[in-house]
């Protein structure tokens, strides 16, 4: 009988069998309905109505304002943010072997992020280079979903999430330069598997990173992005809803920061 504390009980992976070979470990019950939603969103992504990417309208900002010589400054500026906090994020795991899966994809996400969406914003009304864009936020968000996989069900999940998210993710982003519909999925599907797991009781043995303060920022990133003009009048044109809507996303990495910041050691707590 496994004991309270045995740690392959408590990653999820597989302990060793009397002849020296990892044995296979029967799924968990939420490794079950992992993957029940994995399958749900891949036959979403696969087989729901096509949305041409043409008949899409191409978003216009309304911060267009050039400052020492650079377009949209605002909404190109602003994603520094990602780059701030993917650097950030990327120092907190070094030297450290109790990283959540997924970690550092997250901030090498947040990294290209910065790239890809200032490369778009320099120039919004090219539709081509919304890949760029979504590239960058493919890697963040299976870098995310992993970690929440690996924090809430097991480690292995959290490996499987990562690997698939991620390959899903990227061809989502292509795709959709002709069909909308897959990335649409991902970004929509993933947030609500996200939030599922957010109420599932973190595993033994996990960080404790807080899902729902990363959730909770995202959703308000979308909120600024849907009051882009609104907000761009509401604060005199000084910035707009989609300015503060890459601020808000980047920030959506610190839930996660806090929870790789260094132990305190026990001397200094007493």
């Amino acid at each position: 009988m496994l004991r309270v504390n045995d740690p392959f009980r408590e990653t999820g992976a597989a302990p060793p069998s009397a002849s020296g070979r990892p044995s296979v470990v029967a799924l968990q019950a939420r490794e079950k309905y992992l993957i029940g939603a994995l399958v749900v969103l891949t036959l979403a992504a696969l087989f729901a109505p096509a949305l041409p990417a043409a008949a899409w309208p191409i978003p216009h900002y309304v911060d267009t304002r050039i400052w020492l010589g650079l377009p949209n400054a605002g909404d190109v500026l602003s994603n520094l943010a990602f780059l701030a906090m993917g650097v950030w994020g990327s120092e907190r795991l070094r030297g450290r072997n109790d990283a959540p899966v997924g970690a550092s994809w997250f901030f090498v996400g947040l990294i290209l992020t910065c790239l890809g969406s200032g490369f778009y914003h320099l120039d919004p009304d090219v539709p081509q280079r919304l890949v760029a864009d979504r590239l960058g936020m493919a890697v963040a968000f299976a870098g995310f979903l992993g970690i929440a996989a690996g924090e809430r069900i097991s480690v292995r999940a959290g490996e499987a999430v990562l690997v698939l998210m991620m390959v899903a993710g990227l061809l989502a982003a292509w795709v959709a330069r002709e069909n909308l519909t897959p990335w649409v999925v991902v970004q929509f599907g993933g947030m609500a598997l996200a939030v599922g797991l957010a109420l599932t009781r973190p595993r033994p043995g996990a960080l404790g990173v807080p899902l729902g303060g990363v959730i909770a920022f995202y959703v308000l990133a979308k909120l600024f992005e849907l009051g882009d003009a609104t907000i761009f009048e509401a604060t005199g044109h000084i910035v707009s809803g989609h300015t503060l809507k890459h601020l808000s996303a980047a920030l959506a990495a610190w839930p996660v920061i806090r929870a790789l910041r260094p132990a305190v050691p026990q001397s200094a707590r007493s």
